[in-house]
C-alpha cells in the first residue's frame, strides 16, 4: 500500500462511517476477501530481466510505413492516410483495441521507408517525418525537419512466468517551452506541471480536490503545446502505469536549454503508440477520425439540469420542480439517485416512496422536465432478484480465477460484478434498460463504474486477478480495469439504441477511457465543497475536452458540504458556459436550488440561467461540431494561438467555442478580474466596449454576472425573445470579416441537421452579413459593438 492508498483508506473508512457501521465492517471483510484472492490468483514472477532492443540489423517495407529489425526487438511504424503515426514496439500492433472506432485506419500510401544516415531509417510522408536510429531513438518531425517528440529506446523487465510479457518503461523529451496537457481528468490540471500522474481510474473516496489523483478517468493521451508547433500522443495500453513529466527550462538566450521531458512506466500490456501533429483543432479533428466522433446529446440535455442524492419521494421532486416553473426558471431535467431504488438495487423502484414513477415521469415531461436515472454497475447477489438471476444464467458476472463469482461490498450490500468486456453480458445487460425506459426515464448517469467495491484498506476495487473475457481474448482485472467504464458505456448506449432506435440517447459516466465520448460524456464526479473545488471544476472540463470528450460539467455547488450563496453563484456562472449543467450533492449537504441563497443569489442565478437557455442554439451548433470535428465546446484560451506563450499558462478562463471568451469569477470577494486575451478585437459583452488582443485587460465582475467577451466578426446563434433563433452578430473591425455557423437540430432524432454558414463584414461603417449560397440571411440579425 502505497502514501495514495493509505489516504484513500482513511477517506473511505470516513465515508463508511456516515452510512453506517454494519457496511463499515462489511467493507473490512471485503478488503480481506480480495487480498485472499489475489494471493492465490496473480501469478508469482521471478526476478525481472532487463532488456533493451539493441542495433539496427535491417527493415521491412510495409504500406505507410516498415517494420525496423533490431537485434532483440523490432519497431512497426506506419502513417495512417490522415496522417496520424503508429508506433509499435515487439510486433505490436493497433488492433484489437477499446479506443479504435471502426478498426485501424488505411495506410498513406505515399509514406515511404528509406535509409536514414548513420544506419537508421526513417518514414517520410507529406505531414510527418519519423526518424529511427540504429539504436531505437525515434523522433516524430515536422515535414520541415523540426523535432517535435524524441523518445529513447525503450527498456522491459521480464520476469518468469509474466502473462503481460513484462513491464516497460519509454521516456520522451519535448521542446523547453512545451507545456503538458490531457491524461485524463486532473484535478490539478489543465496544463499538468512536473509531478507523477497514476494511470488508474480511482474513486477517490469522500470527495476530492486540486491535490487528489488519480480520480475517475484516467488516459494514456497527451497534447503538448509548443512554439514548434502542437502533437498528440496516446500509448495504447489499458494497464496501471504512471506518467512523470518534468517541464522543460529555456537558457535565456545561452544555448543550454534544458527539454522538457516525460517517463511513461506501464505494469504489463504492449509499448504501442499514435502521434498526431499539427494545429490543435487539426490534432483533435485526428484524434476523433481514430477513436470515434462525440455522440450528440438530445438538444435538451444542453438545458440545466437539478439532481440530488436524497430526494426522498415523488412528492419532494414534484416540490422541486414546481419552485423552478413557479419562478420562471428554465429547468431541463431532474435526476433520481441511488435513494430512488429499493434497497439501492439497481433497475428497481422504491414504491413506498415512488409509487408511479411513470406518471410522475410523464407529467414532468408536459411540462419541458425530462427524468434522469442513475445506473451502478454492481448487482446484489440475492437469488430471487431477477437482474441477478439473469445475469448468472447469461454467464455475465466476472469470476476469479478459480471460477467463483467475484463479490465485493457496494451500496445494495453484497454484490456481483457484469463483465462488460463480454460482448454476450454487454448485450444482456444492454437489455436491462427497457425497465428505466418503461419507467419513463429519458437518460441516464453510470455511476460507481470504476469499478468500486468498498474496502476498508487498500484499492476499492475488484481482485486484480478477477478474470474478464477481454472480448474473447481473456485476461485479468489489471488489463480490464481502466476500461470497465469505458464498456458499460458501450454497453448502455447500445442498449439504449436498440430498445429506441429513434432517439439519440442520453448517457453519462463517472468513469472511461479513451474514446468513451462515442457512448456519450462524463462529469466531475464527488467534487469537494470550496473554492479549490470551483477551480478544480473547470480544469477537469478542459482537460478532459483535450483528450477528446468534449461534454463534461461539474457538480455545481460542490458534491459535498454547504457552500456559501458567493461560491454556490460563482459555481453556478460558471456552469451555465459548461457543456454539462448540472447542480448535484450529497443526502448529507446542503441544497442546491437557487432559492435556498437568498433573494440577491435567486436574481443572478436566473439571470446566468436565461443566459444559458438564450445561447442554446449555440451550444447545439458546438455539439454537432464536436461530433464532427473534434472540437470540444470549451477549448483553452490558446486554441487558435498555441504560439502565445503567456496564453499556454492562462487557466482560469476558456473559449466557448471560437466565438465567446469566458472568465468565471474563482476567488472569494473578487469584483474585477484580469483577462487575457488572444490576438484580435474583443467586444465586453455587457457593456459592448472593445479591447483589443494580444493582451490582458482588467473587467468588472460584480456579483451579478462573469466576464463573457466576445471575438469581433463573430455571428452567433441564440433564442430570440419569441423562442425563434436570430443572429447576433459583433461588429468586425473595419476592413476586416469573421463568421459564424449555425447547426439546426431535430431535437431528439437522427434527422440530418442543416448546416448554414454566414460572413461578416464592416465597411464605411456599415456592417455586412452574409448566409453561404442564398441571397437571404434568412433569420433576424441584431449587430452589436
Amino acid at each position: 500500500m502505497d502514501a495514495g492508498d493509505l489516504v484513500r483508506s482513511v477517506k473511505w473508512m470516513a465515508s463508511l462511517r456516515a452510512v453506517g457501521s454494519a457496511q463499515g465492517l462489511r467493507s473490512v471483510r471485503s478488503a480481506w476477501r480480495r487480498h485472499r484472492v489475489d494471493a492465490v490468483g496473480l501469478p508469482r514472477q521471478g526476478a525481472a530481466r532487463a532488456r533493451v532492443p539493441g542495433v539496427a540489423e535491417g527493415a521491412d517495407p510495409e504500406p505507410g510505413g516498415g517494420v525496423v529489425r533490431f537485434a532483440r526487438s523490432s519497431l512497426r511504424v506506419r502513417v495512417a492516410a490522415g496522417g496520424a503515426v503508429f508506433c509499435g514496439w515487439d510486433g505490436a500492433v493497433p488492433e484489437p483495441s477499446y479506443a479504435l472506432a471502426g478498426g485501424c485506419p488505411e495506410a498513406d500510401e505515399r509514406a515511404v521507408l528509406e535509409p536514414d544516415t548513420d544506419g537508421g531509417w526513417r518514414v517520410v510522408s507529406e505531414r510527418v517525418l519519423v526518424a529511427v536510429s540504429r539504436h531505437g531513438t525515434v523522433e516524430v518531425r515536422t515535414p520541415g525537419g523540426v523535432v517535435l517528440r524524441r523518445d529513447p529506446a525503450p527498456r522491459w523487465w521480464e520476469p518468469a512466468g509474466a502473462e503481460s510479457g513484462g513491464r516497460w518503461v519509454q521516456r520522451s523529451e519535448v521542446a523547453a517551452d512545451a507545456r503538458f496537457f490531457g491524461l485524463g481528468g486532473r484535478a490539478s490540471g489543465p496544463r499538468l506541471r512536473d509531478g507523477v500522474y497514476r494511470l488508474w481510474n480511482t474513486d477517490p473516496g469522500g470527495a476530492f480536490g486540486p491535490g487528489d489523483d488519480p480520480l475517475y478517468i484516467t488516459m494514456p493521451v497527451q497534447l503538448v503545446v509548443a512554439d514548434a508547433g502542437t502533437h498528440l500522443v496516446f500509448h495504447d495500453n489499458t494497464w496501471d502505469g504512471r506518467v512523470t513529466l518534468w517541464e522543460g527550462e529555456e537558457g535565456a538566450g545561452s544555448g543550454h536549454d534544458r527539454p522538457g521531458r516525460c517517463e511513461t512506466r506501464m505494469e504489463g500490456g504492449p509499448l504501442r503508440y499514435w502521434v498526431m501533429v499539427g494545429t490543435p483543432a487539426r490534432v483533435l479533428h485526428g484524434w476523433a477520425a481514430l477513436t470515434g466522433g462525440a455522440a450528440l446529446p438530445p438538444a435538451w440535455a444542453l438545458g440545466y439540469q437539478h439532481a440530488r442524492w436524497g430526494f426522498g419521494s415523488e412528492r419532494e421532486v414534484r416540490r422541486v420542480v414546481t419552485g423552478y416553473l413557479e419562478r420562471g426558471l428554465p429547468l431541463s431535467a431532474v435526476h433520481l439517485d441511488i435513494d430512488h431504488f429499493r434497497g439501492h438495487r439497481v433497475f428497481t423502484v422504491d414504491r413506498e416512496r415512488f409509487p408511479d414513477l411513470p406518471g410522475l415521469a410523464a407529467g414532468l415531461k408536459e411540462e419541458g422536465v425530462r427524468l434522469v436515472s442513475i445506473v451502478d454497475p454492481a448487482v446484489k447477489a440475492e437469488p430471487g432478484l431477477a437482474e441477478y438471476d439473469t445475469g448468472v444464467a447469461a454467464g455475465a458476472f466476472v469470476k476469479d480465477a478459480r471460477g467463483r463469482e467475484v463479490r465485493g461490498e457496494v451500496w445494495p450490500g453484497e454484490c456481483v460484478f457484469p463483465d462488460f468486456t463480454d460482448p454476450g453480458a454487454r448485450a444482456w445487460w444492454g437489455g436491462l434498460y427497457a425497465e428505466r425506459l418503461a419507467q419513463g426515464f429519458s437518460g441516464v448517469w453510470h455511476d460507481m463504474n470504476e469499478p468500486v467495491s468498498f474496502a476498508a484498506f487498500g484499492d476499492p476495487t475488484l481482485p486484480r486477478s478477477a478474470r474478464h473475457a477481454l472480448e474473447g481474448r481473456g485476461g485479468d482485472h489489471r488489463e480490464a480495469h481502466n476500461v470497465y467504464g469505458l464498456a458499460m458505456a458501450r454497453a448502455g448506449y447500445e442498449g439504449l439504441r436498440k430498445l429506441r432506435p429513434d432517439e439519440r440517447p442520453f448517457l453519462f459516466s463517472r468513469s472511461g477511457w479513451a474514446g468513451m465520448q462515442r457512448y456519450g460524456g462524463t462529469w466531475s464526479g464527488d467534487v469537494a465543497t470550496g473554492w479549490p473545488g470551483l477551480r478544480a471544476s473547470l480544469a477537469l472540463v478542459l482537460g478532459l475536452g483535450l483528450c477528446g470528450v468534449p461534454y463534461s460539467g461539474p457538480d455545481i455547488g460542490g458534491f459535498t458540504g454547504f457552500p456559501s450563496p458567493e461560491l454556490y453563484l460563482r459555481w453556478f456562472q460558471l456552469g451555465a458556459y459548461l457543456p454539462l449543467f448540472r447542480t448535484h450533492a450529497a443526502i448529507s449537504a446542503g441544497r442546491r436550488e437557487p432559492w435556498e441563497f437568498g433573494a440577491e443569489v435567486l436574481e443572478h442565478a436566473g439571470a446566468a440561467l436565461r443566459e444559458r437557455a438564450r445561447l442554446l442554439p449555440y451550444f447545439v451548433t458546438l455539439a454537432h461540431l464536436a461530433q464532427r470535428t473534434g472540437a470540444p465546446y470549451v477549448r483553452p484560451v490558446w486554441w487558435r494561438s498555441p504560439e502565445d506563450r503567456a496564453l499556454r499558462d492562462c487557466e482560469d478562463a476558456f473559449l466557448l467555442g471560437d466565438s465567446l471568451l469566458v472568465a468565471p469569477v474563482l476567488e472569494l470577494g473578487a469584483d474585477r478580474r484580469a483577462v487575457r486575451l488572444p490576438r484580435g478585437r474583443w467586444y465586453d459583452t455587457a457593456t459592448g466596449r472593445p479591447y483589443e488582443g494580444p493582451g490582458q485587460v482588467l473587467l468588472d465582475a460584480p456579483l451579478s454576472r462573469v466576464p463573457v467577451l466576445a471575438r469581433a466578426g463573430s455571428v452567433i446563434p441564440v433564442a430570440g425573445a419569441d423562442g425563434e433563433v436570430e443572429l447576433e452578430v459583433w461588429a468586425p473591425a473595419p476592413g476586416r470579416t469573421g463568421g459564424g455557423v449555425l447547426i439546426t437540430d431535430a431535437g431528439t432524432g437522427w434527422e440530418g441537421p442543416e448546416v448554414v454558414r454566414f460572413t461578416s463584414r464592416s465597411r464605411g461603417g456599415v456592417v455586412t452579413v452574409e448566409r453561404e449560397g442564398a441571397e437571404e440571411v434568412g433569420y433576424r440579425v441584431r449587430v452589436r459593438g
